[in-house]
């Protein structure tokens, strides 16, 4: 295959993950009041690391890569919980609980295949869902015009974000394949071209925006940890490692190649360094694209030299800024309705995890509605155990925290425990008879 079409293969996987790339960090940063460099700076980092991250997982050698050809991008299940930790306890604290938790999947990556039975479909399906539903105000928000604007809820505003959100949709039902993969970034280029003829559009950033620029260290400065920020990036990070297991397998089906528990090791190693990395330059975590597994099967070329030149492009896109800021002029009903759609997506995703579990069994259903019950419970009512001490808040004082861990709990005692106990009686019964 020669370089040209190596190249044009890798662009369309660029495409295909693109729209994804450039929103997550879009959502977060304006959620925390970024200002329009600060957002540039935040878009070109992430295509930057989503190409180093990707780079990481398909070099496979004896430290660290699943040597498989999947697409790194920045996961949307973190997005509601950056925003929570960026809003109670600043920026600073995101990346800092990005960076310990990205440390601790490097050291427990030989472990997190054993990890993983405590979150089965039933807990990441809960987990999921509870994201996605505690991400859909945002995006509302957004779609009205952006919370605290001055034309909030307005007739121009409501056009452009339900007609971007019919525009995807449309994408989704009359097209097939590629089209289909990019319709969130088709929705997005001709939203914001439709919002530069009613003058929404302000494109004086990207004309003053330089055209290279050098990533560095700490850009919003020097990191801080909290003990509750950390751990609600853990539980996010592991709920993205089962999301990447599942498409390490996919994609090994594809290119029918096999993959052992060192494999698994070596790819969750993989995205705990480039989270790691992700952090001190103030990126964002990473999981592998499923959106990307259906290009493969869709172009029938499984060979890694093509996402080599995906990860080389993303690195060349991180290096121009300019090119970052012209995703920045978005307005935000042009978001927030492209943000309907792939937030309720995270939702769907999560319906989708929890229809694999046995439904028909009523602790399975207890266990769901407790679980979502809680996480949109202390969502909605933040201050529900403002009153109970520090150390037991680290476990309530977020929704999606609250929510994850009573699927855990719950699971392991109906589920995990139960089984426990089955085998008890059998066992004491078989020694009794060896006594006698």
């Amino acid at each position: 295959m020669n370089n040209g079409k190596v190249l044009s293969l890798g662009l369309q996987h660029v495409l295909a993950m693109y729209g994804g790339a450039i929103v997550v960090p879009l959502i977060v940063g304006e959620a925390i009041g970024l200002t329009q460099q600060q957002l540039t700076y935040l878009v070109a980092i992430d295509l930057f690391m989503c190409g180093i991250a990707t780079l990481l997982q398909v070099w496979k050698n004896r430290f660290f890569g699943i040597g498989l050809p999947v697409v790194l991008g920045c996961t949307f299940t973190a997005v509601g919980p950056m925003i929570q930790i960026g809003s109670s306890y600043g920026v600073s604290s995101i990346y800092g609980s990005i960076i310990v938790a990205g440390l601790m999947i490097v050291i427990l990556s030989k472990y997190l295949g054993k990890l993983v039975r405590f979150f089965p479909p039933l807990v990441t399906g809960s987990v999921v869902t509870i994201i996605g539903i505690t991400l859909i105000p945002v995006a509302m928000k957004d779609l009205a015009g952006g919370e605290g604007s001055a034309d909030f809820g307005s007739l121009s505003n409501l056009a452009l974000g339900f007609g971007v959100l019919v525009l995807i949709i449309l994408l989704y039902r009359f097209t097939t394949g590629f089209m289909r993969s990019v319709s969130v970034l088709a929705g997005l280029i001709v939203g914001t071209i439709a919002a530069s003829f009613m003058g929404k559009v302000d494109f004086s950033g990207v004309r003053d925006e330089a055209w290279v620029h050098v990533p560095h260290f700490f850009y919003f400065g020097m990191p801080t940890f909290d003990l509750t920020a950390i751990l609600t990036m853990f539980l996010v990070l592991l709920v993205g490692i089962v999301e990447s297991t599942g498409v390490y397998f996919a994609v090994s089906d594809i290119c029918k190649e096999e993959v052992t528990e060192k494999d698994l090791a070596g790819g969750y190693r993989a995205e705990g360094l480039a989270i790691t990395l992700g952090g001190l330059f103030n990126a964002f975590p990473y999981t592998a694209y499923s959106q990307n597994v259906g290009l493969l099967q869709l172009s029938g070329i499984r060979t890694k030299s093509v996402v080599f030149a995906a990860s080389g492009i993303l690195i060349v896109l991180g290096l121009i800024p300019k090119i970052a800021a012209i995703t920045t002029v978005i307005p935000s009903p042009v978001l927030g309705g492209a943000m309907v759609a792939m937030f309720g997506m995270v939702i769907s995703s999560g319906i989708k995890i929890l229809s694999e579990v046995d439904l028909q069994k009523q602790e399975n259903l207890l266990i769901i509605a407790c679980s979502i019950g809680m996480g949109l419970g202390v969502t909605v009512v933040p201050d529900l155990f403002a009153q109970l001490p520090e150390g037991i808040q680290i476990l309530t004082g977020n929704g999606i925290v609250a929510g994850s861990f009573t699927a855990i709990i719950l699971n392991i005692v109906f589920n995990v425990l139960a089984v426990s106990k089955v085998r008890t009686p059998e066992t004491s019964v078989q020694k009794e008879m060896v006594t006698k």
